[in-house]
């Protein structure tokens, strides 16, 4: 069947990463399947500036990888001496000041944030291996429809670091502390059976039928109003750091809002 952004103009398609607007939906693709959409700091600045492009319209971000892998993770040229042409090297970069690392390391995550922003909502289609930073940047997203082929790992632990691009939040949140620290310490594969299972996974369905339940996906947001679907994200995104009493009061107010927009006495 035809791709997500098939026959879409890009409003960028640049260093493995092309976004294409369609209304009120965006896809944002990884477009290297020959290296498995392996990462690089090239291809995390072009999904920050695919975050920045976004037209006022979109109210929902589909991410998704050309290929039988979403992404295999961290380009393993980035830790030769030589690194990317243009980069430094992750050799040269730990050889710098803590500030320098610390800022680099910041830049890099900026790739990894955008996608839970508040006025929209973003749904990774995984397929196949998703390793490392590619299990970072499902993570990122919020929600994932995954390909019963789909095979998640964390494996900086395995490689004597720790995953630094945003994964262990929402980790901890979908699958609690414990699980998390297994998976992490590991490094073992974890199915789309036990991701379901687990809450890494909204849905997971046979792998022809990925577009399909992502589409249907994104069109049942897009019924909801989108203040409503806006003022009901960031009620969910702040109850983990409110109180319950917090949270009834957040209710209140945003529900006060939502009344006098919906009798047009809003601001």
């Amino acid at each position: 069947m035809a791709s997500l952004d098939n026959d879409l103009d890009p409003v960028l398609d640049k260093d493995g990463v092309r976004l294409s607007v369609d209304d009120a939906i965006a896809t944002v693709t990884l477009t290297n399947p020959a290296k498995r959409n392996a990462q690089s700091p090239a291809l995390w600045r072009a999904l920050t500036e695919a975050g920045r492009s976004l037209p006022g319209t979109v109210r929902v971000v589909v991410l998704r990888a050309e290929g039988q892998s979403f992404s295999a993770g961290l380009d393993r040229q980035a830790f030769t001496p030589e690194g990317f042409d243009g980069e430094p090297s992750f050799i040269d970069l730990a050889r710098g000041a803590d500030a320098e690392l610390d800022a680099t390391i910041a830049e890099y995550q900026e790739a990894f944030t955008w996608w839970r922003r508040s006025d929209v909502v973003s749904i990774a289609a995984v397929q196949g291996h998703a390793i490392g930073a590619g299990f970072q940047l499902a993570l990122a997203c919020d929600l994932r429809v995954v390909a019963d082929d789909v095979q998640f790992a964390m494996r900086e632990t395995s490689l004597g670091l720790v995953p630094d691009l945003t994964g262990t939040h929402p980790l901890v949140s979908l699958v609690g502390y414990a699980r998390a620290l297994e998976i992490c310490a590991t490094g073992r594969f974890v199915s789309a059976d036990e991701a379901e299972r687990t809450g890494l996974a909204n849905l997971a369905v046979p792998v022809g039928q990925l577009e399909d339940a992502v589409r249907d996906l994104a069109g049942a947001v897009l019924a909801a109003p989108r203040d409503a679907v806006v003022e009901t994200k960031a009620l969910l995104r702040g109850a983990q750091e409110r109180t319950y009493e917090e949270q009834r009061v957040a209710e209140r107010a945003a529900q006060a809002r939502r009344l006098r927009d919906l009798a047009g006495l809003g601001e």
